[in-house]
C-alpha cells in the first residue's frame, strides 16, 4: 500500500512557548566539534512543553507512569473531527463519527503557537464531549491547543482515571481533514515519569 507520512509536531526548541509559571527549556553546548571532537547537548526542560504526552499520573493518584502504559497504546487508527470556529469542542461533534482508537480535534488554534493568547482563550473540552471518548473506549486524545480546559483540570482527571492519554500543543492538524484512512503514531520517550515530548506522525494512505 503506498502511503505518506505527516508531521503533527511542534519543533522542540530553546525559548519555545511553555504554559505560564512553568520553566522555558534550556539547551547547554556541553562539548563542541572544535574543542572535544563531538557535539554533545544538555537539555533541562519541563515535561510537558511543546508537543507532549500526558499519562494517568500527571493528574491522577496512583496513576500509571508512561513507562508502564503498552507500547500499542501510542499508536492506532486516526479519526479527525473538525472544530476548526468552534468556542468549544462539545458533544454534537461527535455525531455520527465513525468510532476511532485515536481521536484529533482540529481547532487551527496551532497558528496562534506563540502568542500570548495562545494559553489564555483556547476552545475547551466539554464534559458531555469526554464522557462520550470514555464510552467510546478510545486510546488517546489529541489537541492542537495548550490543555482540554483549564483548572481545576476536570476534564484531564476524566479521561486520565480512564487512561485516555491526552496530547497536547499539536499542530498541522488541517492537512488531516478530509483525510478517511490514516493511522497515529505517538511513541514518547519510555521516561518513569508522568509526561513526555513526543513526535506525533500520521500515516495517511495514498489513493
Amino acid at each position: 500500500m503506498n502511503y505518506r507520512l505527516i508531521d503533527l509536531s511542534h519543533t522542540f526548541a530553546p525559548k519555545m512557548p511553555v504554559w505560564p509559571g512553568d520553566t522555558d527549556p534550556q539547551f547547554t553546548q556541553k562539548a563542541t566539534l572544535d574543542n572535544d571532537g563531538y557535539n554533545g547537548q544538555l537539555i533541562k526542560t519541563s515535561l510537558h512543553v511543546g508537543t507532549h504526552i500526558d499519562a494517568p499520573i500527571h493528574m491522577i493518584s496512583g496513576g500509571r507512569r508512561l513507562s508502564e502504559i503498552p507500547v500499542e497504546r501510542f499508536c492506532g487508527r486516526g479519526l479527525l473531527i473538525d472544530a476548526r470556529g468552534k468556542s468549544e469542542i462539545d458533544l454534537p461533534l461527535l455525531n455520527n463519527v465513525p468510532q476511532g482508537e485515536i481521536m484529533l480535534v482540529c481547532t487551527a488554534w496551532s497558528k496562534k503557537f506563540g502568542v500570548k493568547e495562545y494559553y489564555e482563550k483556547f476552545p475547551q473540552v466539554t464534559k458531555g464531549f469526554a464522557q462520550r471518548l470514555v464510552d467510546l473506549k478510545i486510546k488517546l486524545l489529541g489537541l492542537d491547543t495548550p490543555s482540554p480546559d483549564f483548572d481545576p483540570f476536570e476534564i484531564h482527571k476524566l479521561l486520565l482515571q480512564k487512561e485516555i492519554l491526552i496530547i497536547e500543543n499539536m499542530t498541522n492538524l488541517e492537512s488531516l481533514i478530509r483525510m478517511d484512512d490514516f493511522e497515529i503514531f505517538a511513541f514518547p520517550i519510555k521516561l518513569e515519569a508522568d509526561g513526555a515530548p513526543v513526535r506525533v506522525v500520521a500515516k495517511v494512505a495514498l489513493p
